[in-house]
């Protein structure tokens, strides 16, 4: 049966992010032949609109308010209640993003519908839309069949493929006005911990540094071997606590989960916690002097040899393939 289905697209600097892009791939099998509606919220937002249909939504819905510029979780959800009785759709998607994951419970509460949060595929069984998400930090997976109410969906970054951008389509953008009011939270300031870069959580390719590391400086091979591959940087739990880096490139069950196509460990033995963030990775190559470090046993591509030696030779050949 064919479903209306709402994407919210998620701005950042000015941009919509990757997952945006991704979630209307999702919308896409959700709907079942129904219509793609995306949605953009924020403060000058609606030259982004012809973005999202470039990518596969019908039509965009532009909400936008002073009062929108900066997230907060009041002025959003306030703006897509009424967006969602507006256009009563059986189905929204959200990437699972910090935003995602605080906005999408909220709605659906309020909404009084189930939530199946942190998907990584969806596929139609019968007649029914499966849809897969891990479990046990990564360690399982199960599948969910929504059988009543509007379905809310959040779906993990780089596991569901967006699809290829067709700038001949063409469809309606229409600007939207809420009433927001009685605002309990004010953003008077944002600052970024986080380094300049690749988005950890989108990042195709991720170089990730441990104790191993030994120090903030021990980073700098890391750096460079990211740079060249346009790479995000990463550390463990155990580099941020060692006050290595900054907790933002946390990686692992209390920070970032990411599936990049390629994950390089560097000096990362592998604790549980740390797995839980990182084990559902495409290709993943670890570079440990223990033979016996627990990350060889979730490892495609095993270097068992000082990360000081071997990080700058790769770097140095990679320069060689593609500079």
């Amino acid at each position: 049966m064919a479903k209306k289905v709402l994407v919210l697209g998620e701005v950042r600097d000015g941009e919509l992010r990757n997952v945006s892009y991704e979630a209307i791939a999702a919308a896409k099998e959700i709907s079942e032949g129904g219509e793609i509606v995306g949605v953009l919220c924020g403060e000058s937002v609606s030259g982004l609109a012809n973005s999202m249909i470039h990518y596969g939504a019908d039509r965009v819905l532009v909400v936008e308010d002073e009062k929108l510029k900066a997230y907060t979780t009041d002025g959003y959800s306030q703006a897509l209640v009424q967006v969602i009785e507006q256009e009563n759709p059986e189905g929204i998607v959200f990437g699972h993003t910090a935003m995602g994951k605080d906005l999408s419970p909220r709605l659906a509460a309020k909404l009084e519908s189930g939530l199946v949060s942190d998907i990584t595929g969806i596929e139609n069984t019968g007649g029914n839309l499966i849809y897969t998400r891990p479990i046990y930090s990564g360690k399982a997976f199960e599948k969910k069949i929504i059988t009543d109410g509007v379905l809310f969906v959040t779906i993990r970054p780089n596991n569901i493929a967006a699809l290829d951008k067709d700038e001949s389509r063409s469809g309606d953008v229409t600007n939207v006005d809420v009433t927001i009011k009685d605002l309990r939270t004010i953003v008077k300031e944002i600052v970024k911990k986080t380094t300049d870069g690749v988005d950890l959580s989108e990042a195709k390719v991720i170089v990730a540094g441990g104790r191993g590391v030994k120090s903030a400086d021990g980073f700098g091979p890391l750096e460079e071997l990211a740079e060249v591959l346009g790479a995000a940087v990463g550390a463990s739990r155990g580099a941020c606590d060692a006050e290595y880096c900054d907790y933002g490139l946390q990686i692992g069950q209390t920070g970032k989960v990411v599936t990049p196509d390629l994950y390089i460990a560097c000096g990362i033995s592998g604790a549980i916690q740390h797995l839980a963030g990182m084990s559902n990775s495409k290709i993943i190559v670890a570079i440990n002097k223990d033979p016996e470090a627990n990350i060889f046993n979730v490892a495609d591509y095993g270097i068992v040899g000082d990360l000081f030696e071997v990080v700058p030779k790769l770097t140095e050949e990679f320069k060689k393939v593609l500079v």
